[in-house]
């Protein structure tokens, strides 16, 4: 693994702003930046070789540009740039696997419809060993987020989840705010009618469980301010509305070893869908 973070250019504005956002966090993690450009290879055969030609210029020209803008907004970054030829699903992963940290861009359509995460993106965050962010080209909120919102799974708790989080809010000087969702067991059915109190002792003992969890990294990062919830709703719904106020979405995905290729769960899924604010996906190891 080497220490930089890569972004995926194609030359699309979510592109762009993703290389803008990689370049900040190149600079906070005092890394290179690394521009990749993939050239879908092969092209098709009736492909005329002036057409050819140009797409190339433009994926040199491309890179050029993004390297100038990168070094000139930030002097002191180191910027490499790389022309790649392949699947690009699987270069930009191959990529990925390489990198602290990886960058993509997502199409956002505003409003309830969120990203539209094309499957290049899906298959990179679905299968990469490394964490990726996804950045859409605008954010169309009126004020921008204050916080870092993480989703945990106390039954699945996810050691590189808490070290990505705890590590980007001392970088960013941020606050954490771990969201931990539930609903109440279908077995406890009509006790629960009876028995409203059951529920809150269940929420009390998760809460409990979630401050366990934490309580050694908020040792080891005395300087980063950490809340913990507990909310009765679908995990993906919290998330969703939590990241209205948020600056950075981290989710956790857990690595399945499945026939049918990457595996993304349905949490980080609708979140990478609809959360307004960049998402990062942190795979478990």
């Amino acid at each position: 693994m080497t220490a930089e973070v890569t972004v995926g250019l194609d030359g699309s504005q979510e592109s762009l702003a993703a290389a803008g956002w990689a370049a900040r966090e190149a600079v906070l993690r005092e890394v290179p930046l690394r521009l990749v450009y993939v050239e879908e290879w092969p092209n098709a055969p009736e492909m005329p070789a002036p057409h050819a030609r140009t797409v190339s210029e433009r994926a040199e020209s491309l890179l050029r540009d993004e390297a100038d803008r990168a070094r000139k907004d930030h002097p002191d970054l180191d910027v490499v740039v790389e022309r790649a030829r392949g699947r690009a699903a699987e270069r930009l992963t191959a990529a990925a696997n390489e990198a602290d940290l990886t960058v993509l861009g997502s199409r956002g359509l505003g409003g309830v419809l969120g990203f539209v995460v094309g499957s290049v993106s899906l298959a990179v965050v679905g299968s990469a060993r490394q964490p990726v962010v996804l950045v859409r080209a605008e954010d169309e909120r009126v004020a921008p987020g204050d916080a870092i919102v993480v989703g945990v799974d106390i039954f699945h708790p996810c050691q590189a989840l808490l070290a990505f989080s705890f590590n980007e809010a001392a970088r960013r000087g941020l606050p954490l705010r771990f969201l931990h969702s539930w609903t109440l067991p279908t077995s406890y059915g009509y006790a629960a009618l009876v028995d409203p109190g059951i529920g809150e002792e269940l929420g009390d003992r998760l809460i409990g469980g979630l401050d366990d969890l934490l309580e050694p990294w908020r040792k080891r990062y005395a300087g980063v301010e950490v809340k913990a919830r507990s909310v009765v709703g679908p995990p993906a719904y919290e998330l969703v509305e939590a990241a209205q106020t948020a600056e950075l979405v981290i989710v956790g995905r857990r690595s399945r070893s499945i026939p049918l290729g990457p595996h993304l769960g349905h949490v980080a899924h609708a979140v990478i869908h609809h959360s307004p604010a960049p998402v990062a996906v942190v795979p478990s190891l």
